[in-house]
């Protein structure tokens, strides 16, 4: 087993990864922007060190730095966590050359799941239903309006290398797919230094519906079973649950064996979830892999009852997994509290939380890195913590979080509580019948 991790992330899956490690008996190593000096992932950790400036660019993304920092302390393996660069390939093999070990998938199974073509065209060979599209990229306009005539509107345009909804745009005719196209291509450079574009047949009222699976070095993968994360903004997920009030048995029984068919294509290593597309008569596309623990793993540990990061670290240490598939024993839910304004369209309101009360009781977790008197800075991300309600039932579940989220009280800055307390008590939500673009009609009361 490792002797110390460092943790190439910051706030609460830092922190995450440091309890995980500590129960484990590994020492850790926390990395810190100068805007996160006094964040609680860096109080916490065994040893910090600074990396940089606020700016990702300088600090989270400076592999030089965070290679130079491990290599400080001797760190024998690196946790990347979710988001910056737990799904470079290039930081992966720079770990492997340093003779420090990458806790996730190598970077060939990066490569392999992070160009959204090519992990369309390996699940293709491997058997796993995609949406149908277009193969390869488009060259052109012209190359885009033919395409879109042979798959039928409405079509999606999808940046290759993307994720966030990033350089993503829907259209509905041949009037919009010039600027669509153009639009698409110029934000997909800017966000991911790759304006490939490509194009799917775009689902009409779709669940996201995902897969958690696990492999290790022997070849042996299992799935977790699903959550639905169908209630987003923007393309951006808010709320998660497990398991999903659409699934049947049956339905859970053909996408976990997708899943599974999907990483065993690749030889996956480490956990990983299958994206997938369910349309309402509960057919389901392969949408992509993402190669990394997920923000709502939480979810899934508290059905399962499963610590996810230490099967990651076990699984990165050369331990074997069991090898069997885990069904939901529980509900649960996850509420993402952003520091954002719901009743402003969300505008993010970073800024120092002068009173914080984090609720409890049976049935409720927290996962937050904020305390009162934090100061929230205005380059990162703006969720400042998971609330997790489990029960035995759906409804209880979300009565559980409806108690919750009226025991929490952060103040000194806007946050998404009001909003998710409103769900809660949405008759459409309460009755799970909702799809991705459920929040387009949902409006603040």
């Amino acid at each position: 087993m490792f002797k110390k991790i460092l943790i190439a992330n910051r706030g609460e899956i830092a922190l995450r990864v440091i309890r995980t490690c500590k129960e484990m008996g590994i020492k850790t190593v926390a990395v810190y922007s100068t805007a996160d000096r006094n964040s609680l992932h860096v109080k916490f950790a065994d040893e910090a060190i600074c990396i940089g400036k606020p700016s990702s660019t300088d600090s989270y993304l400076n592999i030089p730095h965070i290679m130079a920092a491990a290599e400080i302390t001797n760190a024998d393996a690196i946790h990347p966590g979710y988001g910056f660069l737990a799904e470079n390939a290039k930081f992966a093999q720079i770990c492997t050359d340093h003779g420090i070990k990458f806790i996730g998938p190598t970077p060939d199974m990066i490569n392999a799941m992070g160009d959204k073509v090519t992990a369309k065209e390996t699940m293709i060979k491997a058997g796993v239903p995609v949406v149908p599209g277009v193969e390869g990229l488009l060259e052109s306009v012209e190359h885009a309006i033919e395409s879109a005539k042979t798959v039928g509107y409405p079509v999606i345009l999808k940046a290759t290398a993307g994720g966030g909804g990033k350089g993503m745009r829907v259209v509905w005719s041949e009037e919009e797919i010039e600027k669509a196209f153009d639009t698409a291509k110029a934000e997909a450079a800017a966000s991911f230094k790759n304006d490939g574009i490509y194009m799917e047949k775009f689902v009409e009222e779709p669940r996201h519906i995902e897969i958690q699976v696990a492999g290790d070095q022997y070849g042996s993968v299992c799935h977790l079973s699903e959550r639905d994360c169908s209630i987003q903004r923007r393309h951006q997920k808010l709320v998660e649950e497990s398991p999903s009030p659409f699934m049947t048995p049956e339905l859970r029984e053909k996408m976990g064996e997708a899943a599974i068919k999907a990483a065993a294509s690749i030889n996956y290593e480490g956990v990983g979830t299958i994206e997938f597309l369910v349309d309402k008569h509960r057919n389901f596309y392969f949408m992509e892999m993402n190669t990394r623990i997920q923000v709502e793993h939480c979810v899934t540990e508290e059905v399962v009852n499963y610590d996810l990061i230490k099967e990651q670290i076990k699984i990165a240490a050369g331990h074997k997994i069991s090898g069997k598939n885990y069904y939901p024993q529980m509900h649960a839910i996850e509420c993402r509290i952003n520091a954002e304004d719901p009743y402003n369209d969300f505008r993010p309101s970073p800024g120092k939380i002068t009173v914080l009360h984090t609720p409890g009781g049976h049935g409720v977790r927290v996962d937050s890195h904020v305390y009162a008197g934090y100061v929230i800075p205005p380059y990162y991300d703006s969720m400042i913590g998971k609330l997790i309600a489990v029960a035995q039932t759906r409804e209880e579940a979300i009565d559980t979080m409806s108690r919750a989220l009226s025991e929490y009280v952060i103040e000194g800055i806007k946050t998404t509580i009001p909003f998710h307390l409103q769900l809660m008590q949405n008759e459409d939500f309460r009755k799970g019948n909702f799809t991705t673009k459920f929040l387009e009609s949902f409006v603040m009361k």
